[in-house]
């Protein structure tokens, strides 16, 4: 009579394999950035004169503790997925963004003459049956003013429906986020996504709400708290990448995978030993620290170090904070090599200049910007999807570390 026994233990392993990677398709889309410079508007204009900046210190109304808090913009975020929010789901498209810990969509009570939040899905509680209303105002700041609104909970779908994703999907429930009232300027009328879903640590949320990550890890929703990203480069390519939850796949990249230890728990943080531009220009020297975002196209870091690196690959200025090469000399630039963990990741030419319609003519633009972010939370470098699209990547939140392995061409 020892069935009983063996039918438990057979249950038992049936439960603990049940967790499956839950797969969100990536979509890419055109920047604003470049939606704006291809009809010939001012990115300048459009922000206000604002600083084109990603990251400060802002200190909390309710205490005067310095908590960080991200100024962002996206205007060069370029890779969105589809979630749902409500029983129904009423399905967003959002950036899942490493830079950032909270979740906010468009409200439909936005302000009349809000014009980004009209033209975009917004968030409707009275057709949801499992919203609880909490009301708490927010304010997120940008560079052109601030993104404000009230929080509310309900359940959070991802993807938005489990037909999108071939492992089905999952659902966070009891998660606050923002629903926006009012968006900053009219630099959202040209984003193709809906809103912002933040894969960041805790300590950076606004108003401290527990970020989406954080409630599925507690609410068991995933066999391994980790989650990890392919983004595919090819401009044409789609699906644009894939997010996974819970797991990796190794059909996405090439030999093992490298990790290093998260050295803040803030943004995703590393340290890198230093960046070198061909075998003539070392940058980083000494050391520095990286924030890996996969919210930002480009790869970004302080302002004169990169004025040396441009000119090393020999790339002139544009506007807007934009440098171009002309495209007959791509075979011909230096590689540039990033050290992180003792190991070097190198991007080549074509992974670090991007090629862009401008006019009806293409044009090279070099993938590197200038961009100083203040103490204490800089100097940084932040390393976004020009790395990430060559280095399949893994963000580990049981081991606080990030993994990266050479992505595979599919």
């Amino acid at each position: 009579m020892k069935t009983p026994g063996v039918l438990l233990l057979i249950l038992g392993l049936l439960a603990s394999s049940s967790f499956a990677i839950i797969r969100i398709p990536l979509r890419k889309f055109t920047s604003i950035r470049r939606t704006m410079t291809e009809v010939g508007g001012s990115v300048e204009d459009l922000i206000l004169k604002g600083p084109i900046t990603k990251y400060s210190m802002q200190s909390s109304p309710k205490t005067t503790e310095p908590v960080s808090e991200l100024l962002k913009n996206y205007l060069d975020a370029q890779y969105y997925g589809d979630i749902g929010i409500g029983t129904p789901p009423q399905c967003f498209t959002v950036v899942f963004d490493t830079g950032s810990s909270n979740l906010w969509v468009p409200s439909i009570h936005c302000k009349l003459l809000d014009i980004a939040c009209w033209v975009h899905h917004k968030y409707n509680s009275d057709k949801s049956s499992t919203y609880v209303k909490n009301g708490t105002s927010f304010d997120i700041h940008y560079g052109s003013g601030s993104l404000s609104g009230y929080l509310s909970q309900d359940t959070v779908s991802v993807p938005c429906k489990s037909d999108q994703s071939k492992a089905g999907g999952i659902k966070v429930e009891k998660q606050v986020f923002g629903e926006a009232t009012k968006q900053p300027g009219i630099v959202f009328v040209a984003a193709k996504f809906d809103g912002i879903l933040g894969m960041g640590y805790p300590h950076i949320s606004v108003n401290n709400v527990l970020p989406v990550f954080d409630n599925l890890m507690q609410q068991k929703l995933v066999d391994k708290n980790i989650f990890s990203f392919y983004l595919n480069r090819d401009p044409e390519g789609q699906p644009g990448g894939e997010l996974m939850l819970g797991g990796t796949d190794s059909k996405y990249y090439h030999g093992e995978l490298s990790y290093l230890n998260v050295t803040r728990k803030a943004y995703w943080q590393v340290h890198m030993e230093q960046l070198e531009v061909g075998n003539g220009l070392t940058l980083c020297k000494g050391g520095c620290e990286a924030i890996v975002d996969t919210g930002t196209s480009l790869l970004v870091g302080p302002v004169e170090e990169v004025k040396e690196l441009q000119k090393a690959i020999g790339a002139v200025p544009l506007i807007q904070g934009e440098y171009m090469i002309p495209c007959e000399k791509m075979s011909s630039l230096p590689t540039v090599s990033l050290k992180l963990g003792g190991k070097n990741y190198e991007l080549h030419p074509d992974k670090y200049i991007l090629k862009v319609s401008q006019g009806g003519k293409t044009i090279c633009l070099s993938g590197f910007m200038g961009m100083d972010i203040p103490p204490p939370s800089g100097p940084l470098w932040i390393l976004g999807d020009v790395f990430i699209g060559s280095y399949y990547t893994v963000f580990d939140r049981d081991n606080n570390r990030v993994g990266f392995a050479k992505a595979a061409v599919l």
